[in-house]
């Protein structure tokens, strides 16, 4: 089967400010790739697009986008998506993954609401995937996200995303955090969903900390330490669909550079895991 990862290994958010300050002074060996959100850097100026350029220069680049809303009742934004075409190319990047659910509707809504779970919807959503796909030249990945109140249910969550990409044919970014927390809000079986996905539309996924609310209430937040149930489900889907790039997302209460790299550390230990079983089988 032809592999599908645009990169490989372990990888880190590339967020500005005092991260990026110290990445500047040299990336670890530990990170294999980094991801940057379009939005954040469209546009900028001469002086930190040539320290962008620096540092995709050093290790490969991947992109997340965050305001897409490929599910919204809006017409696609051509001319943004035109952007993101030009951004790949002046980057060298050859990835582009955004959210399923959408986060605009006759203005920017600040958060990202769930799409209906319906087959209208799903080729509503497929036939705009296909049209950023064109666009672009190539094929685009979807996440799985996190919600928090059902929206309709004519289809289950793992039917839904498993039909839009299907309909879409694109790829698929898993997102380990997202599932866990969706789980548990939700009351279903992570691993259950997660075999349920398709492995051969994988190109990489996010593993990320949140925030309990309550005892049946976690909040995505990206902003905490990954705890042992979600390290415990990256382990499951290596087991299951082999070794995929896995990156650490952490996108406020960001830590000093040596502490996030103990996290990439750790997802490097579970591939080697999994690389070696897979070599003695």
């Amino acid at each position: 089967m032809e592999s599908n990862y645009p990169v490989h290994g372990a990888g880190l958010g590339l967020r500005r400010g005092q991260l990026m300050e110290e990445l500047e002074k040299g990336i670890p060996e530990t990170i294999n790739f980094m991801e940057v959100a379009p939005e954040n850097w469209i546009p900028m100026g001469r002086a930190l697009q040539n320290r962008l350029k620096a540092l995709a220069e050093q290790v490969p680049f991947v992109t997340h986008g965050l305001s897409l809303s490929i599910g919204g009742p809006a017409p696609l934004d051509i001319d943004f998506v035109k952007e993101i075409k030009q951004f790949l190319k002046d980057f060298n990047i050859c990835s582009y993954s955004e959210h399923l659910s959408y986060c605009s509707d006759g203005g920017h809504l600040y958060d990202l609401l769930p799409i209906p779970f319906t087959e209208e919807a799903v080729f509503y959503v497929a036939d705009r995937i296909k049209q950023v796909q064109d666009i672009l030249e190539q094929r685009i990945a979807m996440e799985n996200v996190s919600f928090y109140a059902m929206t309709s249910t004519e289809l289950s969550e793992i039917e839904f995303i498993n039909a839009v990409l299907s309909e879409a044919d694109c790829h698929l970014h898993i997102d380990i955090n997202n599932i866990y927390v969706n789980s548990v809000n939700h009351q279903y079986n992570a691993k259950e969903f997660l075999q349920a996905l398709p492995s051969e539309r994988i190109v990489y996924a996010h593993i990320a900390g949140h925030y309990n609310e309550a005892d049946d209430l976690i909040i995505d937040t990206h902003g905490a330490d990954i705890i042992d149930p979600v390290w415990q489900l990256l382990d499951t889907a290596y087991q299951q669909f082999g070794v995929f790039p896995t990156l650490v997302e952490r996108d406020f209460n960001i830590p000093p550079l040596d502490v996030l790299i103990k996290e990439v550390k750790m997802v490097s230990q579970y591939q080697m895991k999994h690389q070696h079983a897979s070599q003695v089988t």
